[in-house]
Parts: C-alpha cells; structure tokens; sequence
C-alpha cells in the first residue's frame, strides 16, 4: 500500500470536521423553500368546522398568511395567541390543520379563539408535503394571485413579526386599488 494512501481518513476527518464546524453557524429555521416565487399548490380539502370544500380559487385575490398548524404542536400553542391579536388587527390568516384530530382541532380553536378565515383539514398531510413542510408552525405569505412570496418557519411571535409585517404591508400596498389623479387643464 501506497504511503499518501494512509492520510486519506486522516483527510476525510478534517473535511468531516470542517463541515461539522461550518454547520454551527448555519441557521436551522432559515430553510429556503422552493414555492417562493411559484403559486401556491392546487389543494381540494374540506374545512375543519364546516366541512365546506375549499380550493387554491379561494385564497386567490387577497394577500393571506397560511399557516400549518396543528394541536399536537406545543410550539403551535405559543403562536397562536398572537395569531388570535393579528386576526383583530386585519391580517387575514387561513390555516392548515395538518394531520390532527379534528375534535382536538374543533376544541383547540373554540378554547383558545378562531384566527383563521377558515382552516382546512389535511389529515393525511397532502397539502403539506407539496408545500414542503418539515415541521409545524409554519406560515406562507400568498399574495392575492396565488403567488408563494415568503415562508416562515417557526411560531409567528411579537419578537419577529416586523420582518413578516413589512412584506405583508408591501404585498398589501401592490393589492390595493389606485387611486388616479387627473389634472383639468384650465
């Protein structure tokens, strides 16, 4: 055997080690999602209180963040009253109720208030494998044409909502009508 042909796992350590290191700097909640920039998947899923089917044609024509949620999801607890006080204040929220029982769900959201618009039940988790969910919570930002424009992975809290806030108040600003101004010339 070659001498050189020794320090290969010697190399192969320090590589290993290198990697390990670099991935101490690495933030595990900045995973980047493929559907930014694409419209949000084609769903048909009934809602958790009326049973009510719903498609990607009623999210289309308002700006909404869509939130993956479920009652098993202790980090989903620690969210959702501040998702109860954005609802208040205007933002428009639908959930998905990602494989949960939907009595737990029912009793979850009459406990401890409704956000959402309306929240679909994906029991078997469809729509959120096409989403590409690794874990709840976690919230798109859809502008009013379907279009993917952020996801956040994590509980929405008041600590970092202001980054969130400023693309839903950008995406908001492009959706409202403008108003136009004429000049009569005298």
């Amino acid at each position: 055997m070659k001498r050189w042909a020794l320090f290969i796992p010697f190399a192969l350590f320090i590589l290993l080690g290198f990697m390990l290191w670099r991935g101490l700097y690495l933030d595990p909640k900045n995973v980047p999602s493929a559907l930014v920039g694409h419209e949000f998947p084609g769903f048909t899923l009934p809602t958790l209180l009326e049973g009510k089917e719903k498609t990607l044609g009623d999210i289309k024509g308002q700006v909404h963040l869509i939130n993956v949620w479920g009652t098993w999801c202790i980090s989903c607890r620690v969210e959702h009253p501040f998702l109860v006080e954005l609802a208040q204040k205007g933002v428009s929220i639908i959930g998905v109720n990602y494989k949960d029982d939907n009595a737990s769900a029912r009793k979850w959201l009459d406990d401890l208030g409704n956000p959402y618009i309306f929240s679909v039940d994906d029991e078997d988790g469809i729509l959120s494998m096409d989403l590409g969910v690794t874990g709840a919570p976690e919230t798109f930002i859809v502008d009013a044409k379907g279009i993917v424009r952020h996801k956040h992975q994590g509980p929405i809290t008041q600590g970092n909502w202001a980054p969130l806030e400023k693309i839903w108040q950008k995406l908001m600003t492009e959706n409202s009508p403008q108003k136009v101004i004429t000049s009569s010339a005298e």
